[in-house]
């Protein structure tokens, strides 16, 4: 685990920077960590934030570059931006149009990659030959303990907390939060949520090794590829997974629109939609990730929801 003290640092280094996000009450003793309201509209700049404010001046000054499918782009993007550096991301060629645009409109240079050669990018660590420093999006010790920032504020708003639900990707987030949660309260559960459309993290754990998958999800921020170094953080820090099935993460971004009044991205409604299948159990909290929806993707659900309701 990420150890408290980190986190508690990385906390203190971002609070002018970063908001603390509300807890939106729901039902039957169920929260909402609304992680959609912090700056460019997901929790990703939380761990951006932490990790480029650690860095030494020189470092920081040669600019940042990271690779992401939307929402870390967007985060590495607003941080340089606001620290005075340049920027450049390396997206996939699929990524949304409006995470795409939000990395223009912040000043970062988008790179666009087919799938396989960006996974090829990764895997032979092609940073290592570009000028600008680069934070990884999930897998830096910083990042995550950004990230853990969520978990202190949950303890210090809802001290019965019991269970938290995450949607997992790379891994960051989960590994932040629980990190976070377990060493304050050791009793906590903390629940990892991927979708049926690429289930990576709870079929490599059952199966034992990682499947060969292609994303097929609305919540393209989990599309993250295996990272054999996560494996080991997830195992410590996961109590365990759930899969939520493609069909109802459509219906639960609907159901948070129209009901809740937050509109969330399909990562970022999946800790909600897993809340159905889980036991009742009171002071449960689901992070609500991220909010950069397509408009229309949203316009299709939206739709697709009325077509059904008659």
């Amino acid at each position: 685990m990420i150890s408290l003290e980190l986190v508690k640092a990385a906390a203190e280094r971002v609070r002018p920077v970063v908001r603390h996000t509300p807890l939106l009450p729901l039902d039957q003793g169920r929260w909402l960590k609304l992680e959609l309201l912090q700056p460019t509209g997901s929790f990703k700049v939380r761990g951006f934030f932490a990790a480029a404010l650690g860095l030494p001046d020189e470092r920081l000054a040669r600019g940042l570059i990271t690779v992401s499918a939307g929402n870390a782009a967007l985060a590495c993007s607003h941080v340089a931006r606001q620290l005075g550096v340049p920027c450049r991301v390396v997206m996939l060629d699929s990524a949304p149009a409006p995470k795409i645009e939000g990395v223009r409109q912040l000043g970062g240079e988008p790179v666009f990659m087919p799938r396989p050669q960006l996974l090829a990018w990764m895997s032979e660590r092609g940073w290592e030959s570009e000028p600008q420093t680069f934070i990884h999006p999930f897998a830096d010790p910083l990042v995550q303990a950004g990230h853990g920032g969520i978990g202190l504020e949950i303890a210090e708003d809802l001290p019965a907390v019991e269970r938290v639900v995450v949607a997992v990707g790379g891994g960051g987030l989960i590994a932040g939060v629980g990190s976070a949660v377990k060493q304050l309260k050791p009793s906590v559960q903390i629940v990892g949520v991927q979708s049926g459309g690429y289930p990576l993290w709870p079929r490599t754990f059952s199966e034992g090794r990682p499947p060969a998958l292609t994303p097929a999800t609305i919540a393209d921020g989990t599309s993250a590829p295996y990272d054999p170094a996560m494996q080991s953080v997830l195992a410590g820090c996961v109590d365990y997974w759930v899969t939520v099935p493609e069909a109802r993460l459509r219906e639960a971004v609907v159901e948070l629109a129209l009901t809740g009044k937050v509109v969330a991205e399909g990562a970022g409604a999946l800790a909600y939609a897993a809340l159905d299948s889980l036991e009742a159990r009171p002071h449960t909290v689901a992070l609500v990730s991220g909010g950069n929806i397509a408009a229309d993707l949203l316009g299709e659900l939206l739709t697709a929801a009325i077509s059904r309701r008659g």
